[in-house]
């Protein structure tokens, strides 16, 4: 990951520094133009002070606005490269070092925890920054004018600090609570929207929204408690800020009764610990910030330094319309200790279409996750066009295969981004040809503004069958010659799911298509089927009957 603080973000902090710091000398200005024009003096003595208050009043905004440009910019900035950079790094990741987290709590995680570490630039070093140029400036003006004054100020100042520590304490202390409390509510509302048909048909409906009600009232009470560290820092801001105050007025009263203090100056003086209150006060919002910052890191950090389960070659695969895909006892684990997927002799001539079935935990997801490279074979040999595939370049392997989950990403965009995330130089013209080959010809004749209509999350919803089509349709207009097809049509009935498959067979003619299916109408039109379980697997060729 990038380094935190750049250097446009602590000039912006600087720059914030300034503003704050104009605020500071304008309500100490004031005080002092307040008290001096009770004495009326010639007013010829007091335009000093009135272009200063203006001066400050017009540098408050001005150098405020120009910090603001500059940290989101820089912020924004930033956030663009660590997306893409986190997005590099966890695609040797995927799947295997993933573990069981489920999609919603990935994504949604990653892009918190992202927008979480970039919040340290815009929520925690400007604002400390800032802070701490104000703060020294007024310290020194305070010592200049009147050195009791300034050490009073710097007690403030130190006081402040350790309320800060406090407060990051309390709120790391909550953190944690919150993130579990975060992820249930992930959990219950995914599993809500993403299964309402499923869970109507079996009655659990309410049952559901119960849970989502539970995790919501969860969550309210770790923010309620994590709140607590940073309104405890708030209102020991608030409270040394008045007791900075008295004793500064105390303090000076006894020179201004000697005479040796004008009023006007004691009163800037007084005036100094209310304005630093105001910056001061930014401290516990910082420290919040930089608690959920610094623990959206390490989460991250777990996530992505993680060492990948696939390793390659330096040699590229033989070009090949439909490479031939041989597995030798191929035997494969995601943990490294417990066997997923028994070792196999399977041998995938190119253009046959197989499907593969049998019990879960037999293997079949594993068997997909070794063919598509995102899982080494632990034990045996698989070989593409009679090589070995540890031998070959893994992002030239990759790029053999399309494939296809049994819930297909709906970004939100247009139905053309959506697909061209397949092939981006791909033309309009094949953009819609690769639809009317998945079956959506009519839907695509229907929506109101063709391949620009918006799709996903808010905008234009797609159903189940509609979801699997757009699936295959990117796996047809990727053209890469293999596609691997992980339960598609798992979520649908059977008449669509039916109508699905046979869209399938039909759009990849020519490619070699490995399916896995639990459903019976999963085997139709297949040139062999497998079947996996625990200890071995047998194939059938559909028009001859059963083989070894």
């Amino acid at each position: 990951m990038r380094r935190v603080l750049e250097p446009r973000i602590v000039l912006a902090g600087i720059i914030g520094g300034l503003a704050v710091g104009c605020g500071v000398f304008l309500t100490a200005t004031s005080g002092w133009l307040i008290v001096q024009a009770s004495k009326h003096p010639v007013i010829l003595t007091l335009l000093t002070a009135v272009v200063g208050v203006r001066a400050f009043g017009m540098g408050r905004p001005v150098f405020r606005y120009a910090e603001r440009v500059m940290s989101h910019d820089s912020a924004l900035n930033t956030l663009r490269h660590r997306r893409t950079e986190v997005y590099r790094r966890l695609i040797p990741l995927t799947p295997a070092r993933l573990g069981r987290r489920r999609r919603a709590d990935l994504l949604t995680g990653v892009v918190r925890d992202l927008d979480d570490v970039v919040d340290l630039q815009v929520r925690t070093a400007v604002p400390l920054v800032a802070t701490l140029v104000a703060s020294t400036a007024a310290v020194i003006v305070a010592f200049v004018v009147a050195p009791i004054a300034g050490v009073v100020l710097v007690v403030f100042c130190a006081a402040a600090v350790l309320v800060g520590l406090l407060d990051l304490l309390l709120e790391r202390r909550g953190q944690q609570h919150v993130l579990q409390a975060r992820g249930l509510v992930q959990r219950a509302a995914h599993l809500a929207a993403a299964n309402p048909t499923e869970l109507q048909a079996i009655g659990a409906s309410d049952e559901a929204l119960r849970w989502n009600d539970e995790a919501q009232q969860e969550l309210a009470r770790a923010t309620r408690s994590q709140a607590r560290g940073r309104s405890v820092g708030i209102g020991m801001s608030l409270l040394l800020t008045g007791v900075a105050t008295v004793a500064l007025a105390y303090l000076l009263y006894d020179p201004v009764v000697a005479g040796d203090l004008d009023t006007a100056v004691a009163a800037m003086l007084v005036f100094m610990p209310l304005a630093l209150g105001d910056v001061l006060g930014l401290i516990p919002d910082a420290v919040g910030a930089l608690a959920r910052g610094r623990a959206a890191q390490n989460r991250l950090g777990q996530l992505l330094d993680q060492q990948s389960a696939v390793h390659g070659g330096a040699a590229d695969p033989v070009a090949s319309t439909a490479p031939s895909l041989e597995l030798q006892g191929v035997g494969a684990s995601w943990t490294g200790e417990a066997t997923h997927l028994e070792p196999i002799d399977l041998a995938v001539a190119p253009g046959e279409h197989v499907t593969i079935t049998g019990p879960n935990g037999s293997g079949k997801s594993t068997l997909v996750a070794v063919f598509a490279r995102h899982l080494d074979p632990a034990s045996g040999s698989y070989l593409v066009d009679g090589r070995e595939v540890r031998s070959l370049s893994l992002h030239g392997v990759r790029e053999l295969f399309a494939v296809v989950d049994d819930e297909p990403h709906i970004f939100v965009g247009t139905v053309r981004a959506n697909l061209l995330l397949a092939r981006p130089d791909a033309s309009d013209k094949d953009v819609a040809g690769a639809l009317v080959q998945a079956g959506l010809g009519r839907w695509l004749a229907a929506l109101p503004d063709g391949l620009d209509t918006e799709i996903g999350d808010g905008q234009r919803g797609v159903s189940g069958g509609e979801r699997a089509r757009l699936g295959i349709a990117r796996a047809v207009l990727s053209q890469r010659p293999v596609v691997l097809l992980d339960e598609p049509v798992a979520h649908l009935d059977t008449p669509t799911a039916r109508a699905v498959l046979d869209d399938l067979h039909s759009a990849t003619a020519g490619r070699t298509v490995i399916l896995v299916a639990h459903q019976a109408v999963g085997t139709a039109r297949a040139d062999r089927v497998v079947k996996l379980t625990n200890y071995y697997s047998s194939s059938e060729h559909v028009t001859t009957g059963w083989m070894s």
